[in-house]
């Protein structure tokens, strides 16, 4: 049985990724905007991708025999500058979730939880494969600079993953 506690807790992390899908939902529609496809692409699959872990917390929680509570996400901002800019926005999220994900993990910990340790490890692993994801893409950026031939190869590449 998880705990009220632990409930909040996960309740708050379902948050936190359905966050997470709206703002790269966001961040697709911008980059069409900009005419380029494959970031759009890349932040819609981002987008899923967040939504899966949201469902996968939410079912996590049901089977637990916790309460799931789904609460308020914040409307995105529509526009993120540059490429560049925008990547940086990702990664500063992206470490927000994971130190989301970290103080989830330690309250379980506290509470000898091991199953939503064990479910939270998956977590943990994942966010370190998505900051590193992203701070790939953010090196490569940099590298560009404003070189929009260059740019536009990324972007295709981008949109084949």
């Amino acid at each position: 049985m998880l705990s009220k506690d632990m409930s909040t807790v996960l309740n708050k992390q379902v948050q936190a990724e359905f966050q997470a899908s709206y703002v790269y939902l966001a961040m697709s529609a911008y980059c069409d905007s900009l005419y380029l496809p494959g970031f759009a692409a890349w932040m819609r699959r981002q987008s899923e991708e967040e939504r899966g872990h949201a469902m996968r917390l939410f079912d996590f929680i049901l089977a637990r025999g916790g309460e799931v509570t789904l609460l308020a996400v914040d409307k995105p901002e529509p526009k993120f500058g540059s490429p560049l800019d925008m990547f940086k926005t990702v990664l500063k999220h992206e470490q927000g979730v994971t130190k989301q994900i970290h103080d989830a993990y330690t309250q379980a910990l506290k509470q000898k939880d091991h199953a939503t340790e064990v479910e939270l490890q998956w977590f943990v692993t994942e966010q370190v494969e998505e900051e590193k994801t992203v701070g790939d893409i953010l090196a490569r950026l940099k590298m560009v600079g404003k070189d929009t031939a260059t740019l536009l190869m990324l972007d295709n590449e981008l949109g084949e993953e």
